[in-house]
């Protein structure tokens, strides 16, 4: 499997120019992948440059060991919530940039095996790596009404939320994505089916990977991590990620509300380089599907005081 075949990377040249800002610094990728973003960013940087590459993944650090053949360049397994801990203590503050690029990878979506697609029958895993226990096998078929009906709202955005529950627990047992996929069609008819059924996988994922969870953790340790000056840039492809991601750059919380000291500065981390996000080009949309619900926020590493 080439590196071109298992995932396209989305937004390549505008995110690995916004942040790069040191040609000799450190930067870190927080979601290899196959490392298209990473093998790009070498390409723009000095010899005294390093580049830790993060992912969960096995089977992305196989792909990207086998891609990029680089002295500058280390592979980290683990979760890029973990950032902190899974870069070398010597690092922490002069981190020149951090890329996360979230959701799931176009690998991981086309392998029946792996249970995060609907289009294809397949288990109920959506595990993103083995680092994680809980599976869609055990949310789906062991949660009770209410937890169950609130992750399909709260997750997945699903007006039918509580239907679906239902419908869910009536079927149980259930073991592959075509039996969940079946619960959704026999409560939502017409147009709608499809993005329902999107939803409700998308709920499930993110409950079985706790990705929000980790998306908090990884945006305050990036904002540690970075020297002044430098650099996060975060790709997200739903809602619940961008506004995440768009309350912290903006606030250092996750409530959007930026908080000012005893003499009336503000008191966050960082500072958006743009006030919306960007998005990919019609030329990228139509290349790659994938880009067209991707939204590029930015932001940089602010000194202690934000006059």
């Amino acid at each position: 499997m080439t590196s071109a075949s298992y995932h396209v990377p989305v937004l390549l040249e505008k995110s690995v120019e916004l942040m790069l800002t040191d040609k000799s610094g450190i930067y870190a990728d927080g979601t290899l992948g196959a490392g298209g973003h990473t093998r790009h960013l070498l390409g723009r940087l000095d010899e005294g440059a390093r580049v830790f590459g993060i992912d969960h993944d096995d089977e992305a650090l196989a792909e990207a060991a086998s891609s990029i053949k680089d002295d500058r360049f280390e592979a980290v397994k683990g979760n890029f919530g973990y950032l902190a801990t899974l870069l070398p203590p010597e690092t922490h503050g002069r981190v020149s940039g951090i890329l996360l690029d979230l959701g799931v990878s176009s690998h991981q979506i086309d392998a029946p095996e792996r249970g995060f697609s609907f289009r294809e029958d397949g288990p109920l895993d959506m595990r993103m790596s083995n680092l994680r226990a809980k599976t869609a096998h055990q949310v789906v078929n062991e949660y009770e009404y209410e937890p169950l009906r609130d992750l399909l709202y709260s997750y997945g955005e699903e007006r039918r939320s509580p239907q679906i529950a239902r419908e869910i627990i009536k079927r149980r047992p259930l073991n592959s994505t075509h039996e969940l996929k079946a619960c959704v069609e026999q409560v939502v008819r017409g147009p709608h089916q499809v993005k329902s059924i999107a939803r409700v996988f998308q709920a499930v994922r993110i409950e079985v990977n706790q990705e929000l969870e980790m998306l908090k953790a990884g945006l305050e340790q990036a904002a540690h991590v970075l020297e002044e000056g430098g650099r996060l840039v975060v790709i997200s492809y739903h809602s619940l990620e961008d506004r995440l991601v768009k309350y912290f750059m903006k606030s250092g919380n996750f409530k959007g509300k930026i908080e000012k000291d005893f003499y009336g500065n503000s008191v966050r981390p960082l500072k958006p380089l743009y006030g919306k996000p960007l998005t990919a080009d019609e030329s990228e949309r139509s290349a790659n599907p994938r880009s067209r619900s991707a939204k590029l926020r930015a932001a940089e590493k602010l000194g202690k005081v934000d006059a």
